[in-house]
């Protein structure tokens, strides 16, 4: 077998990088903060559309002046929210609403308009809709309404021409004159809105796979999320998963230069470069630095004793449940050992109960730790219709209770890929008697 020239080289080199731009900013322009990687998509546009689709049956559009990728969701609870850039502070549903509702206004605007017009246009657009809004004049709704036309400027579907849309927060609202891409707000939205009745229908309807089925399904699921533990899958989708997760590893390698951690509870697809993934864990500030102690001392005091895989006898363990009160002792412990000496922010300090909830909010994106409740081995946010079982009754690896015996709602799973975050003691013999040699290290799992 000859080896690949240097023109092969470079080429899939030059196509590994426009795909994980794609992947990781499915909104790509020529004058955004990724330009300079811009010709590379308008330059392979045929070959990645095809991948894109064949691959996670997404659609791409490459235009002159953008590219855009039309993912599509994965179900209840697995979205990738949209935060304040400036706090970090997810968006509320109030935001996402202003959001939709200056969309709604933008895809038939003048190409410039006032930034008052805009305002009033978008009040007229909740009327129409009957949705309630509450008064613009209030200061926490102007901070609303300027975090979602930020959000469109960032975009690129507004430009501010003179002044800034963060004037409509002003307590005295400024003026600003702005520059409308109407077909970048055409392309903005990518779920199927014409055929959903509600929010709801929306999101089963974003995550169904087509005909694509499990196949296209887990392929998503494993490059969107940071981990898939098999019982986040139907049995059609584990099964499939089975039979291909060797090739599938081999693929992922190839085409985004991903590299697949398989294990008996689920599988994750790590990324060296560290650039597609919008979580960090380590990561820098007190949320992160609570929530990998919390998760470490979880480990070690829940981890089970004798897990394995069915296939070989064993005892599947996908998460074990989290005895009630654990979990606020836990924090009170890690804020007396380290949160003042840590300098860990004094808000989180005085409200515990927030603190908490955003630990478990981190712990729960990174698939670390769940909720207690039906997954979707168990038919959890499935589309209508959907195959969920083999379909010639061949056996698959059973996830029945793998997440614990008895448990109900309301209470939480520490789960499999947490393991990874735990630290333990490798201990290396002593080769020179020498004071200075240490027999151990501290090291992460």
């Amino acid at each position: 077998m000859s080896l690949p020239s240097a023109h092969d080289v470079a080429l899939a080199a030059e196509r590994r990088t426009a795909a994980r731009l794609l992947l990781a900013h499915p909104l790509v322009t020529s004058t955004g903060p990724h330009s300079d990687a811009f010709p590379l998509i308008r330059r392979h546009a045929d070959w990645l559309a095809q991948r894109f689709q064949q691959v996670f049956g997404y659609r791409l559009l490459v235009e002159a002046s953008y590219a855009r990728l039309f993912k599509a969701g994965l179900g209840p609870g697995s979205g990738h929210r949209l935060e304040r850039p400036s706090t970090g502070t997810p968006f509320s549903p109030r935001t996402y609403a202003y959001l939709a509702l200056a969309l709604s206004v933008l895809v038939t605007a003048p190409e410039q308009l006032l930034l008052s017009q805009l305002v009033a246009d978008l009040r007229a657009a909740a009327v129409d809709a009957g949705i309630e809004i509450a008064d613009t004049g209030r200061q926490a709704e102007r901070r609303t309404l300027a975090a979602a036309l930020r959000q469109l400027v960032d975009w690129g579907v507004l430009v501010e021409t003179e002044g800034r849309v963060a004037a409509v927060a002003e307590e005295r609202a400024g003026e600003a004159l702005l520059t409308v891409d109407r077909e970048i707000a055409r392309v903005v939205v990518a779920g199927p809105l014409a055929q959903s009745r509600d929010g709801a229908d929306l999101v089963r309807r974003a995550a169904d796979p087509g005909f694509g089925g499990p196949r296209t399904y887990v392929r998503r699921r494993l490059v969107e999320t940071p981990v898939v533990h098999l019982d986040d899958l139907t049995d059609a989708e584990r099964e499939w998963l089975r039979m291909r997760q060797r090739r599938e590893a081999l693929a992922f390698s190839e085409l985004l230069g991903l590299e697949a951690e398989i294990r008996a509870e689920g599988i994750a697809l790590v990324d060296t470069d560290d650039e597609l993934t919008d979580l960090h864990l380590p990561g820098t500030g007190t949320v992160a630095q609570a929530a990998l102690l919390l998760v470490e001392r979880l480990v070690d005091r829940l981890r089970p004793e004798d897990p394995g895989h069915p296939a070989v006898g064993g005892r599947l363990v996908i998460g074990v449940p989290v005895p009630g009160g654990l979990l606020p002792d836990l924090l009170d412990e890690l804020i007396e050992e380290y949160g003042r000496r840590s300098n860990w922010q004094r808000g989180h300090l005085e409200d515990r109960g927030g603190f908490l909830a955003a630990v478990l909010d981190l712990l729960v994106r990174m698939r670390l730790m769940a909720p207690a409740g039906p997954v979707r081995a168990e038919g959890q946010g499935l589309p209508e219709g959907y195959e969920q079982t083999v379909a010639d009754g061949r056996s698959v690896t059973d996830v029945a209770q793998a997440r614990g015996q008895g448990r109900t709602d309301g209470g939480w799973i520490l789960l499999a890929a947490a393991a990874r975050y735990a630290t333990t003691v490798a201990v290396r013999p002593r080769t020179d008697p020498s004071p200075a040699d240490d027999v151990s290290e501290e090291s992460p799992r």
